[in-house]
């Protein structure tokens, strides 16, 4: 009798992980990251998700709870999308940005 086997694919996805820098300063900013995969380009701020640009060019993502929680979240969310926030919120509301829970 012959057993059959199960293969087991494993999939490598590369991912980059870099702090954003500080147009200021020059110098890499605290608890603000940049996550680069196969699947698209995250921004991160602290533990928190904020942004998914998938690299399929479906709609750019944006956390329903934390998209714009603070003045330094919102600050780097900007020029990680470069834009303002009001320009941000005109895309959310014409449907161009989805709110979802990017946390979960």
């Amino acid at each position: 009798m012959h057993k059959s086997l199960k293969i087991i694919k494993l999939v490598k996805m590369k991912t980059k992980v870099s702090n954003l820098t500080s147009k200021r300063s020059g110098r890499e900013v605290s608890n603000q990251f940049e996550i680069q995969t196969s699947e698209g380009r995250f921004f991160q701020s602290y533990d928190s998700i904020i942004v998914f640009i998938p690299a399929d060019r479906s709609p750019i993502q944006l956390d329903e709870c934390y998209w714009n929680y603070s003045k330094t979240t919102s600050k780097y969310r900007n020029e990680f999308l470069r834009e303002t926030t009001k320009e941000t919120q005109a895309k959310i509301d014409s449907g161009v940005y989805k709110l979802v829970n990017l946390n979960q």
